[in-house]
Formats: structure tokens, C-alpha cells, sequence
């Protein structure tokens, strides 16, 4: 009986191509959408999941302010003094610090970005595996150093010849390969290249300094220790060790943990070096392979559906033969599942051919676990839901047909089975609606950024980071060969450019009581003239005044606003930053308020001062040849770092880094948008179909009563194309309370215009249009005589 199902499946599906095609087309691009999203999700989820101790292991989180989130960079005395006294809670305690060097092997030499120095114990607490040394020996000598595997390769030809081998650090500090990693899989929030100990630093000036912050610290708890158990001692373990700092600050510091699993979901870690997720476009995408299957499914019932009067007589014959209802139910299930099981398997192939691509559109390596059970616990749940979910309703429908009613041919579909496909198509096109209105509205916003004034000048601007000791301590050299090359219009070196870094500091300021908070900028005397921002009120820094360098301060209007003043009363008062020890400085000048910061964050106070901390050199070229200009400052920055590779980068990309994740997610969903409305397009193309050929004589005789191919098409497209009008009338509510609950995650967005929603009817109206025609047009144009011509 099996063999004969399938045989009569088969038979089934060949002798109807065209609905098979339309069938298996559908049903593969909707599972290989969900594919796509299920490695996606499953990737996201899963991060930091394969380490073996990972749920003992936490971050330590630093804060001062409950309005700002916590960073989680500490100092390098953090995590001695916290396995020093919690030893009872503290099982290891491993500080990462993430940098960037110079590395060179004989000719070789790359400027690495990512680089781990770290304690002993990296590869003990972590389960990063070794394909070549001893996990807990690797890092013992201070002149060691870990390698992943692509970067054995990149410097020694083969993982094979990188054992034993000394490379150097910024050419100083020589290391010895002890030690190959697998490359650091994308479900894991660090990311390295090279690893090496962390005590080659630990007796520089400042390194042991409470205040100075630049690393992370990980904990791995005891057993019989919880987190909230150790948080409770973390005021005492404050006020011990910074209470003196902190009441020369005038702010209260504390200490949280995360735990390993939280940290690539947590939202308070931007600007910390390592990877983030986004819980919220996690779910949005589940949502849209939810919606895309749906779509599929409901293309498939509804073909099915109505090729149910074409096989009636079919019905009735096997029923008059002896045929029982299951039997009938469970062959029509059974094509069911042969039809998904047939896209399952092209939609497997399609995946592989286009994951170097998907892998290039997330921006990371997204690898296919084929040996392990969910890919393809996945995939059989595909089949069943397909399969029996989407071919139950025309089952049951098929096999309650009477045998005789369908053997005469007098079988109809009835009103409810209309309702029940236009209610279907309905739902279609308000999920397509719906995604087209998302994706016209994520591309509008991404314009309206990228177009908006900040502020400031970002054109011709060229960043050079001031990031290895030879450009450090040549850099007023670096400036002045640069300034009298012919080529620039003027350098300012600055603790960071706009949309890069801005630390948060604390002030006492004339006449407030309460400490006050705000961004800083640490820049030269160049600063407002290189980005071109605008004074308000006093004046810019200048060589005219000799006491600029130690006792003047610039504001931003913010900040002004702040301290309570207008930007002309903020003259002449004092201000004085409390991390910095600073005797009072004079705000000699209010630059209008620039967007420094992400245009998803809100406008922020910003001081500015000329004191000495300079970590990129923003150089603003002049008109002309930016190529030759850009030789030129190659050649100035190999005088004074002729071992460094020169690196720059231009201030209007800042705009591709900043928002590079919401770049990628209006790529998805755009692409995604797409598929749905073309599934959708197949279902609706099925559907003219079948009511072209079931009123082929209606048409006929309509030509010979003197109808014109305009009034066949009216007649054919008007009953189709109401429920996707309905179903833009759905959307359309649904899309806005959405869209604008998305563009809340900015604090300057644009308006959800009334032309979005129009532009989106307008375009699902024309697709559907031009689908129902293609069919409709060739039934009207048809000749008469052959449509009226007796079977």
C-alpha cells in the first residue's frame, strides 16, 4: 500500500507541474529563509555556551552613576586584591586586557588588532581549545605567547613551523610560540589572534594605579559560592581600597558581576572591545521566519485547496472501489510530506551554495554543525509541520467529498472555501505588507542619518590613530611635518573623534553644590578649527594666551545648559576635573552642541581641555588631489614610526562603523521583505490561475457578446486583488505601532511619514497586480472558439 501512495504521489506531482513547481518553489525559499534563521538564532543564543566552567564564570562590572551604564573596564589591582580577599568565594581570577601591537617574524609584520595580554590561568578558566601546546603550561613564562591557527599561518606558512618560534611586540619584546588555538569560533563575545602574558606590563608606571582602567576582569566562583553572595561584600571592598579615590572624585563607586552567559546580550558594554548581540533583533527575526513559513504553508493550503474540484472524480472513484476516509487522508498527508521532504532537500543544497554569502552579510563565519542532532531535529520538524499541519486542511477536505456528487462533476468549493482562501491571502499580504512598510522605514532612518548635519566638518578629514609609542612620542613632529607639507589644512591631536571614545568624568564647578558629569575631550589648541564646530559665546584656545594650556576649558551648549547657565553666563567661570587633580580652569568659550556621540544617544555635556592625553591625530586635508595627499602623510608618519604600517581611516566612514549592525539589518530584512512578497506573488499567481481556467467559457462567451480584453482583465483582477487591499488596510495600523516602537532605539529619528505607508500599498498593490494580470491577460486574449469548445 506504501509503495502504491508514493507511486500515485509521484504521478500526481508530474502530471501537475505547474502547481508542483509552484508548490516546491514556495515551500524551499520559505525553508531555506527559516534555515538561514535558524543558524542565525541558534548561533546567537548559544554563545559562550561551550565553555566547560562557563557557569561559574563572571565579569566584573564597574559604575558611578545609576543614570550612566557600567563599564567593564578595570584597573590591574582588581583582581589580585579580590582573590586575595574572597578566597573563600574566588576560585581564579583572570584580568584580559585588549590591545593592539605591532607584530613581526623576520620580514613580516602586521599592526594586530586583536590581541589578549593576559594572566596564566586564560586558558584554564576558558575552554578556547589547544591544537598544539599545554592549555595550563602555555602562558607560564612571561615570554610566551598563544597563536590562533589562522595567524600561525599568516606568519609561518603552517601550524607546524609557528611551534617554538619567537616573534616580537612592537619590536621590543620578543615571545616564543608555545602554544596553537583553534581559531575563536563566532559564538564566543572575546575574540583573539594572539594571547600572551599579561605580567609583561604588570610593572609599568600606572598599570597597579587604582584609577587607571583598561582591562577586564573574570571571575570563577567556587561551587558552594552564588553571585549574590559575593556582591554583598563588594561595598566593603570599595570603601577599602578606593574610598580616598572616590571622595576626591565626589562619586560612589561600585562593583556588579555578569554572568559569562549575560555578557553578549548585555546592553550596558558598548565601547568594551568585544562582541554584542541584540536580544531585540534576535526576535525580529525569529518573527519574520515565523511569518515567511507561514506564508509558504498557507500558499500551500490553498493550492492544494483548490485543485481539490480537479481531483474529485479521482475521489469518488477510489471511494466507490472500497477506499476508506484514512486511507484517502493519509495518501493526501503523505504527498504532503513528500512535497516538503523534496524542498527540505533542495532548500539543504541551496543553503550551502549560499552561505559565503550569508556568512559575508552578517559579517562573521557562521558554520553548519552537520554532526550534531539540531539541524536536523530542525529540518524533520519542518517536514511534519509542513507536511501535516499545511496538508491536513486539504486532506480532510479531499476526503469528504461524496463519490457520487463528484463522479457526476457537480462538486463546488462552496462560499467557505472562498472565505477561507481569501482569508489566507488576506493574512499573506498584511505579513508582506507589514515587512515591506519595516523595510522602507529602516532605510529612511538610515538616510535621514546619514544625512543629517552633526555638527561638524567630516568632509576630506582623514583620522590616523595615535596608537604605538613611536607616533606617541613623536607626535607634535607628526604634526608640524604635516602642517608645513603643503597638503593639510590643519591637524588636531585629540583623546578621541567624534563617534569614537569620550570617557566620563566627574567636576566641581563655581557655584554648584553637586558633582557634575560630564563627557570630556582631551585636544590641542587646533581642535574647533580641524572639525569645524561653531563658538557661541567667548572664544577658541590660542598661543595668544599663554595660560590656555593650564588654566582655560572649553563647553559644548549642553553642558553649559547643565551648569545652569546661558552660554554667556558660563564665561569666566570655574571648573575644575576632579579625576585629573586640576587646579580650577576658566571656561573661556561654548561651542554649539555637535552630535560626538551615536545618533541613537542623546545629546551629551562635553569639556573640553588641552590637557595632555592624545590618542588619534584627525587631519583635515585641503581641497585637491586626495591621493598625493594621502602619500604624503604616509611618508611623514614612516619618518617618525617607520616600523609601524601607516593605517587611517576618513571621518565621514565613522557613519559604516557606528551603525554597521542596522546596516546589516536593513540588508537582512530587505532581502527577507523580498522573499516573503515573491512566496506570497507564487500563491496569488496559483490562485489567478485556477479561476482563469475555471472561467474559460465564461471569458469565451463574453468575447463573442463583444467584451474587450480591458473588461476580461477588470473582471479576472477586481476579486483578487480585494483581500490584498484588505490586507493593506491590516498592515498598515500594525506597521506603525511597530516601526515606531523600532525607532524609539534612536534619540534623533526620523518622522513616520504618511508617503511610507501610501509608498507600501502602492508597491504590494502593483506586484499583485502585475502577478494576477500575467495570467489574467493570456485567459483574455485566448480565441473564443477553442475556449467554448466542448470537452
Amino acid at each position: 500500500m506504501l509503495k502504491n501512495f508514493i507511486k500515485i504521489a509521484w504521478r500526481n506531482l508530474y502530471k501537475n507541474k505547474t502547481f508542483s513547481l509552484i508548490h516546491i518553489l514556495g515551500l524551499t525559499m520559505g525553508i531555506t529563509v527559516c534555515l538561514m534563521i535558524f543558524l542565525y538564532i541558534t548561533n546567537e543564543f548559544s554563545v559562550d555556551s561551550f565553555h566547560k566552567q562557563g557557569k561559574n564564570i563572571y565579569r566584573v562590572m564597574r559604575g558611578f552613576d545609576p543614570a550612566k551604564p557600567r563599564t567593564a573596564y578595570l584597573s590591574g589591582p582588581y583582581a589580585p586584591a579580590l582573590l586575595n580577599d574572597y578566597p573563600q568565594d574566588i576560585k581564579m581570577a583572570v584580568r584580559v586586557r585588549p590591545q593592539n601591537n605591532l607584530v613581526s617574524f623576520g620580514e613580516k609584520a602586521f599592526n594586530e588588532q586583536k590581541v589578549y595580554a593576559t594572566d596564566p590561568g586564560f586558558f584554564k578558566l576558558f575552554s578556547f581549545p589547544l591544537i598544539k601546546g599545554d592549555a595550563t603550561t602555555a602562558l607560564e613564562n612571561p615570554n610566551s605567547v598563544v597563536l590562533t591557527e589562522t595567524t600561525a599561518k599568516k606568519y609561518f606558512g603552517s601550524t607546524e613551523n609557528a611551534m617554538g618560534k619567537v616573534i616580537q611586540i612592537d619590536k621590543t619584546l620578543q615571545l616564543k610560540v608555545t602554544g596553537i588555538a583553534k581559531d575563536v569560533p563566532s559564538n564566543s563575545h572575546l575574540d583573539f589572534d594572539i594571547v600572551f602574558p599579561i605580567a609583561n606590563y604588570t610593572k609599568d608606571a600606572g598599570f597597579n594605579v587604582w584609577i587607571n582602567n583598561g582591562l577586564f576582569v573574570y571571575l570563577l566562583l567556587n561551587e558552594h559560592s552564588t553571585q549574590s553572595a559575593l556582591e554583598s561584600h563588594f561595598t566593603q571592598f570599595m570603601d577599602k581600597y578606593m574610598s580616598k579615590d572616590m571622595q576626591r572624585f565626589g562619586a560612589k563607586f561600585d562593583l556588579k558581576l555578569t554572568p559569562l552567559k549575560g555578557i553578549y546580550f548585555e546592553d550596558a558594554s558598548s565601547f568594551d572591545n568585544v562582541r554584542h548581540g541584540d536580544k531585540t533583533v534576535v526576535f525580529i527575526f525569529i518573527s519574520i521566519a515565523v511569518l515567511i513559513m507561514l506564508i509558504a504553508c498557507i500558499n500551500f493550503m490553498n493550492l492544494s485547496t483548490i485543485r481539490a474540484v480537479e481531483r474529485s472524480k479521482e475521489v469518488g472513484m477510489r471511494k466507490v472501489m472500497g477506499a476508506l476516509r484514512n486511507h484517502l487522508i493519509i495518501q493526501f498527508i503523505g504527498e504532503s510530506l513528500l512535497l516538503a521532504l523534496i524542498s527540505c532537500a533542495i532548500s539543504v543544497g541551496l543553503l550551502l551554495m549560499l552561505m559565503p554569502w550569508y556568512n559575508q552579510l552578517l559579517g562573521y563565519k557562521l558554520s553548519v554543525a552537520w554532526n550534531e542532532p539540531p539541524i536536523y531535529l530542525f529540518l524533520v520538524g519542518v517536514i511534519l509541520i509542513v507536511g501535516l499541519l499545511a496538508g491536513s486542511y486539504p486532506a480532510f477536505f479531499l476526503s469528504a467529498f461524496s463519490p457520487i456528487e463528484a463522479l457526476k462533476g457537480k462538486l463546488r468549493l462552496g462560499k467557505g472555501g472562498t472565505l477561507l482562501r481569501q482569508s489566507l491571502v488576506v493574512l499573506q499580504f498584511s505579513i508582506s505588507v507589514l515587512l515591506i512598510i519595516g523595510t522602507i522605514v529602516i532605510m529612511n532612518q538610515m538616510h535621514y542619518i546619514k544625512s543629517k548635519s552633526l555638527g561638524y566638518d567630516k568632509a576630506q578629514t582623514v583620522i590616523v590613530s595615535i596608537d604605538n609609542n613611536d607616533i606617541y612620542d613623536h607626535r607634535r613632529q607628526f604634526k608640524d611635518e604635516l602642517q608645513n607639507s603643503g597638503v593639510v589644512s590643519s591637524v588636531s591631536l585629540m583623546s578621541g573623534q567624534p563617534g569614537g571614545f569620550f570617557d566620563t568624568h566627574t567636576f566641581t564647578a563655581e557655584g554648584q553644590h553637586d558633582v557634575f558629569r560630564s563627557r570630556t575631550e582631551f585636544a590641542d589648541f587646533e581642535y574647533v578649527k580641524t572639525l569645524g564646530l561653531k563658538i557661541i559665546a567667548g572664544r577658541d584656545f590660542s598661543t595668544q594666551f599663554a595660560t590656555d594650556t593650564t588654566n582655560a576649558v572649553l563647553l559644548n551648549r549642553t553642558a553649559a545648559k547643565e551648569l545652569g547657565y546661558t552660554p554667556q553666563q558660563a564665561l569666566g567661570k570655574w571648573i575644575r576635573n576632579n579625576g585629573r587633580d586640576d587646579k580650577p580652569r576658566t571656561i573661556v568659550g561654548v561651542v554649539e552642541d555637535f552630535n560626538f556621540l551615536s545618533l541613537k544617544e542623546n545629546m551629551d555635556a562635553l569639556v573640553i581641555a588641552p590637557n595632555d592625553d592624545r590618542r588619534v591625530a584627525v587631519i583635515k586635508l585641503k581641497p585637491g588631489n586626495i591621493p598625493a595627499a594621502l602619500a604624503s602623510i604616509k611618508e611623514i608618519y614612516a619618518k617618525v614610526a617607520p616600523v609601524y604600517p601607516f593605517e587611517y581611516s576618513f571621518l565621514d566612514q565613522q557613519f559604516n562603523t557606528t551603525y554597521k549592525n542596522d546596516i546589516r539589518q536593513q540588508a537582512m530584512l530587505s532581502i527577507f521583505s523580498g522573499l516573503a512578497i515573491f512566496i506570497a506573488c507564487l500563491g496569488l499567481f496559483g490562485l489567478a490561475s485556477f479561476t482563469a481556467a475555471k472561467r474559460t467559457k465564461e471569458i469565451g462567451v463574453r468575447k463573442v457578446l463583444g467584451s474587450s480584453v480591458t473588461n476580461i482583465l477588470l473582471l479576472l483582477s477586481k476579486d483578487m486583488l480585494k483581500p490584498v487591499l484588505l490586507a493593506t488596510v491590516i498592515a498598515m495600523p500594525i506597521g506603525y505601532y511597530c516601526m515606531n516602537k523600532w525607532l524609539q532605539n534612536f534619540a534623533y529619528r526620523t518622522t513616520l511619514h504618511w508617503w511610507i505607508f501610501v509608498l507600501a500599498a502602492v508597491l504590494t498593490f502593483l506586484i499583485a497586480l502585475f502577478t494576477i494580470s500575467f495570467k489574467s491577460l493570456k485567459a483574455a486574449l485566448a480565441n473564443p472558439v477553442k475556449s467554448l469548445r466542448s470537452e
